[in-house]
């Protein structure tokens, strides 16, 4: 059985109040704090379905995190159920080599309030804010954030590079999605030798003051915009990310 109550334990609050942009920037926060962007299931060729009960036990019961079909999956079921307007959406990756990745294969969602927002909580090193659609610029600790209108119903999330430059981190279409509508992008991104998420282990989490990401066999640590990068050797990775991320490395095997 699915508990909201449970779920709002696991992320760190104790009650939400009222269904507003305050209420939905708090749960984005919390969140992202709380639950790691984790590829360790990919990693070790477990399954991971389109279904919201299987993210529920696995993030909530288990401690764990995962990607965005999970992430955003399960949080877009807490939103509905708190009252949130929501739906899912598809977005593009734009990879830090400017290449695409496979197109619409990234689930996010948009929530209805006083206007349409984004709030994505499955893409790791991204906006911890809900981002109008109005081209309206949002700032947190990971940077400075707008989403810009291409085409009708087409948009790119970008995050301020330098005074000058913008970079698009995705491309997204407002379109509303069905959860089901990612099976073969989900498939794709667990089994397919050109996905990112089949390279190596990936687990990343928002700090206050930056983020903590565990790479392959480096952890990096960003506070306040600087990056220190230490070697992680095979028999001190379990005790690193049950330091770092909460996450018991025996669920992940």
């Amino acid at each position: 059985m699915m508990e909201i109550d449970k779920y709002l334990q696991r992320i760190g609050i104790g009650n939400t109040k009222g269904i507003g942009l305050e209420t939905l920037s708090q749960l984005q926060l919390q969140h992202m704090l709380h639950v790691p962007f984790e590829n360790l299931d990919v990693m070790h060729h477990i399954p991971i379905p389109l279904d919201v009960e299987t993210y529920y036990k696995k993030i909530v019961l288990n401690q764990r995190g995962g990607f965005c079909y999970e992430l955003n999956g399960l949080f877009n079921w807490l939103l509905q159920n708190l009252g949130f307007k929501s739906h899912f959406i598809s977005g593009t990756i734009n990879r830090p080599d400017g290449s695409w990745a496979k197109n619409g294969s990234h689930a996010t969602q948009i929530v209805n309030l006083d206007q349409a927002y984004l709030v994505d909580v499955g893409f790791g090193d991204s906006a911890r804010v809900p981002i109008p659609l109005t081209g309206e610029t949002r700032e947190d600790i990971s940077g400075v954030y707008r989403a810009i209108k291409l085409r009708e119903k087409i948009f790119d999330l970008q995050r301020k590079e330098n005074e000058y430059e913008w970079n698009t981190l995705f491309r997204f279409d407002i379109t509303p999605r069905k959860l089901t509508d990612f099976d073969e992008a989900c498939h794709f991104n667990q089994t397919s030798s050109k996905s990112h998420f089949t390279q190596k282990e990936i687990v990343s989490l928002a700090t206050l003051d930056g983020r903590m990401t565990f790479s392959g066999n480096s952890l990096i640590a960003t506070h306040h915009g600087e990056k220190q990068k230490t070697t992680v050797s095979n028999s001190k990775k379990s005790s690193v990310l049950e330091q770092y991320f909460g996450i018991h490395f025996n669920h992940s095997v």
